[in-house]
């Protein structure tokens, strides 16, 4: 939780933590939002109906799911809940687009490289907001910003039992810079 706390004074706004079917994830959350009231919390790894449940009574703003599941993304809609679908290839691209999804999580990001999602906007056209994901450390945080992609999360790596890795808390740091 001091990691937490640590990565909230440094100007950490979004924090997601995977999701689990065990019954302390919940409160877990909750003593998460009292510690740390700024940071928006939202759930990872969503891709069972279950999770659903829990972001509803937690009112949590969004969820981002590994995985294209347009079951799970009707269900979502249907509760007025944000699960942010991850995808892989054009086809997973496409149908979220069918569906409406004008945010979508490019998932592993690092096993497709920074110039995929920019390779995929000649033959499918307009594309909808991407975060980068899966394998992606805060010294990769630029160049995938330069490369196209709108938004990059960083994995578990950035918190370690040390403590949070001192090139996170620059990062962080520097876009609290006054004119960034």
């Amino acid at each position: 939780m001091d990691q937490l706390a640590t990565l909230e004074a440094a100007g950490l706004r979004h924090l997601e933590l995977a999701w689990s079917p065990h019954p302390g994830w919940c409160h877990l959350l909750v003593s998460i939002r009292d510690r740390c009231p700024s940071l928006s919390l939202g759930a990872a790894s969503v891709v069972d109906r279950r999770a659903l449940d829990d972001l509803e009574q937690l009112d949590l703003p969004y969820a981002m799911s590994p995985c294209w599941d347009p079951d799970l993304q009707a269900e979502a809609r249907s509760r007025g809940v944000l699960v942010v679908p991850g995808v892989f290839s054009p086809t997973e691209v496409i149908q979220a687009i069918q569906v409406g999804c004008r945010l979508v999580k490019l998932f592993p990001a690092a096993t497709l490289g920074r110039e995929y999602w920019s390779r995929l906007r000649s033959p499918l056209g307009p594309l909808p907001f991407v975060i980068a994901a899966g394998g992606l450390a805060p010294a990769d945080l630029q160049d995938w910003l330069k490369a196209g992609h709108d938004a990059v999360a960083l994995g578990r790596s950035v918190v370690q039992s040390s403590g949070v890795r001192p090139e996170l808390l620059e990062l962080l740091q520097q876009s609290q810079a006054p004119g960034r």
